[in-house]
């Protein structure tokens, strides 16, 4: 195919920008098919609820096809049967087992860990919306330690926690700033970091026609400012001997290795390049003589997508020192309310030994923190803390949808038929040999999935009405 063939979705001023940066063994003609070319479908199976042969196991007879994706061990580019319904509309992705997710986009997170001194216990995530990265970065922690993520957007904060809900991470908060300040906040703090920044997106138009309607090099050099910023707020978070994960979904130099040079140059001796080369087998197809990752839709069958890993040698010491002063609206709970709370929790929730360490108290209402909140929260302001778990009542407190679906135990466990009548706000009938009354934990696939009460011979679905779903569909 001729570059004189570009399609409308691909304008020609990207083609003359980006063609003498192109690696010497890739074509552009190469690269505009690509462009031009659907992706492939990927998901990611979410191991915080299910593992992955008891997913694939499910999955296969119903016409799932599944091929790894080299850089994420818990990622599969799936063949779909030609009447499957829509993959977000099942049960299974409804109830979190799986994440509908770019297969280039697990990179970061599995750079972030790969090769890692040690398990990383405190990680920022600094542009974390919609939470694609996010909740992969909890799995990676195994719902351990704290994760933060950060999101500017009040918009897309939402679905950001909507979708930690979904897939059950325990161990997050969320702040809501620009990311530019936590390196003036939270200097020194983390063991790891993500920054996977805003940008042209230029790697993306294979799934979004619209990637390139307002391109142009002016953008990308407005834009490449913005990441500068904010790659120097995540350097300056970080411990020394903590690893940055530097991402975009960009193609351009500019936004890439420029903003990676730039880095280099404002913390010389400090920030150093740990190389990607080792990261999975063929990863030396994308690998650039910084040591850096630039996936060109070609070379894997896959969005663009960049990817740069720096260390931090020794502590820096250029934050203003800004004053925090924000009333901290939670308290740790107190020993005589936490025996009646933890008996209250214990009924339906099956909890660690140390699960009583983690709570607090605001207003009438119960939270589970993560650990090393405490040493957060005296430096930030986080908009939303952990999990809560109890709402407490007069007459009787009620468990929270989230903390059930979490660490619920399972009284009864439904078929897929009877999950999608649970999802969609219907009661369930089940004969009740026993006679059994009250309150019970409903499980799918090993998983709690919300609350029910037995009401003669069917199950009353308690579900939340703002989480019924009516698109969910077999």
């Amino acid at each position: 195919m001729s570059s004189t063939n570009v399609s409308s979705a691909i304008p020609q001023a990207f083609i003359d920008f980006i063609t003498p940066t192109l690696p010497s063994h890739l074509s552009i003609d190469d690269l505009i098919v690509a462009c031009q070319t659907s992706l492939r479908f990927s998901i990611r199976i979410n191991t915080l609820k299910i593992n992955h042969n008891d997913f694939m196991t499910m999955m296969t007879p119903l016409g799932w096809e599944f091929s790894a994706i080299p850089w994420c061990e818990d990622g599969f580019w799936v063949q779909l049967p030609s009447d499957s319904t829509a993959p977000g509309k099942l049960p299974e992705h409804v109830t979190g087992l799986f994440y509908i997710q770019e297969a280039s986009s697990m990179m970061p997170p599995s750079a972030l860990f790969y090769n890692s001194p040690a398990s990383p216990e405190k990680v920022l995530d600094l542009a974390s919306a919609p939470g694609s990265k996010t909740t992969q970065l909890a799995t990676l922690m195994n719902n351990k330690g704290v994760l933060v993520a950060n999101e500017l957007s009040s918009s897309r904060v939402k679905a950001l926690h909507s979708n930690l809900q979904r897939l059950g991470v325990s161990n997050t908060l969320i702040s809501h700033f620009d990311g530019c300040v936590h390196g003036e906040y939270l200097e020194n703090t983390f063991d790891a970091i993500l920054l996977d920044a805003p940008c042209s997106g230029e790697g993306t138009v294979r799934k979004d026609p619209d990637a390139f309607k307002n391109w142009s090099v002016e953008h990308i050099e407005e834009i490449s400012e913005l990441q500068k910023s904010l790659i120097r707020s995540a350097f300056m978070a970080l411990k020394p001997g903590g690893e940055l994960v530097y991402s975009t979904c960009a193609l351009n130099g500019s936004e890439n290795q420029g903003v990676c040079q730039w880095l280099l140059e404002q913390f010389p001796n400090n920030a150093q390049v740990v190389s990607l080369s080792g990261l999975f087998s063929g990863s030396e197809k994308a690998l650039t003589s910084e040591g850096y990752l630039h996936i060109w839709p070609q070379i894997y069958n896959s969005e663009g997508f960049f990817v740069a890993k720096f260390t931090k040698s020794t502590a820096t010491d250029d934050t203003s020192n800004p004053s925090f002063r924000s009333k901290f609206p939670f308290a740790p709970i107190a020993k005589k309310q936490q025996v009646t709370v933890m008996e209250t929790l214990s009924a339906l929730l099956t909890l660690s030994d140390t699960f009583s360490q983690h709570l607090y108290t605001r207003d009438n209402e119960v939270w589970y923190f993560p650990e090393y909140s405490d040493e957060l929260v005296k430096h930030m302001r986080f908009a939303r803390h952990g999990v809560k778990v109890l709402d407490i009542k007069p007459k009787q407190s009620i468990i929270t949808h989230d903390a059930l679906t979490i660490w619920g135990k399972i009284n009864i466990t439904i078929d897929r038929q009877q999950c999608v009548d649970f999802l969609k706000g219907k009661d369930i009938a089940v004969e009740n040999t026993e006679k059994a009354k009250g309150e019970i934990v409903l499980g799918y696939q090993g998983q709690p999935i919300g609350l029910g009460k037995w009401v003669g011979n069917k199950i009353k679905n308690k579900l939340p009405r703002n989480l019924v779903n009516d698109h969910v569909d077999i």
